[in-house]
């Protein structure tokens, strides 16, 4: 069976990928477990100083899968709930290469990173509402921080695809790039990020994010319990079940 999360260390960089390409990078429960496991030993090893997240220059991450999901919601067990907690809890850099689609939590987890490099074919989407659910992640502080109400709201409550470029203006990537050029550029800018004084680098962004980290922990806890039970209304299982007939 292929591994459907790969891992690689490299001078102080743990590199994590997707490899579910089949799927379009969908996480399902297995993934999430194994990227909570891979952030808490990132957080744990004071030999790493950088985490890289990516998927290939065709495709970052389609979301849920949601097959998986609706299985777990059933049985009150989001590991995808743990995920972002553990997510918005860690302390060291994260850079994010992104190409393709970046839907859901394929877009939200980036807002809990450091440096984004978008791929020019990047396609972001946030169909909360359209699935019959709410924003996760920390996702209606952290981007309504970045855009303001009104453009949160369209993302997030209609939905709409957008761009790189758009995620450029917005804040969200702080590049874009060819597709051929995603992970090298990814890997160089995790690797310099490294290379810099760990101690210097941590507190610099304990300070950047201080202010924010309180406000965040408690809008995750309000966004996963209005989350957890939307998800069992019958209205969402109705939207969620057409993606099977």
């Amino acid at each position: 069976m292929t591994e459907q999360i790969i891992t690689k260390e490299n001078q102080g960089v743990l590199t994590i990928i997707f490899n579910r390409l089949d799927k379009k990078n969908a996480l399902s429960t297995n993934m999430y477990q194994q990227l909570c496991q891979q952030f808490t030993y990132a957080q744990q090893n004071s030999n790493i100083r950088c985490v890289l997240i990516h998927g290939d220059e065709s495709c970052f991450c389609a979301g849920n899968d949601l097959q998986d999901f609706i299985e777990c919601s059933e049985n009150d067990d989001l590991v995808a709930l743990t995920f972002v907690k553990v997510l918005s809890e860690f302390t060291k850099p994260i850079v994010a290469a992104v190409a393709g689609a970046a839907v859901g939590i394929g877009t939200t987890l980036l807002l809990h990173c450091d440096m984004v490099i978008a791929a020019d074919n990047t396609k972001f989407k946030l169909p909360f509402t359209q699935l019959g659910l709410c924003p996760e992640a920390g996702s209606s502080y952290l981007l309504t921080r970045l855009v303001g109400q009104n453009r949160a709201f369209e993302l997030m409550v209609l939905g709409n695809t957008f761009t790189a470029e758009q995620a450029l203006q917005f804040g969200i990537a702080n590049k874009v790039c060819q597709a051929s050029e995603l992970i090298s550029l990814g890997q160089n800018t995790a690797l310099a990020i490294a290379a810099l004084p760990a101690d210097a680098v941590m507190t610099s962004r304990k300070l950047i994010r201080q202010a924010s980290q309180e406000a965040l922990s408690q809008v995750i806890k309000n966004e996963g319990d209005e989350f957890s039970r939307l998800v069992k209304t019958p209205e969402c299982k109705s939207i969620l079940g057409q993606f099977f007939k």
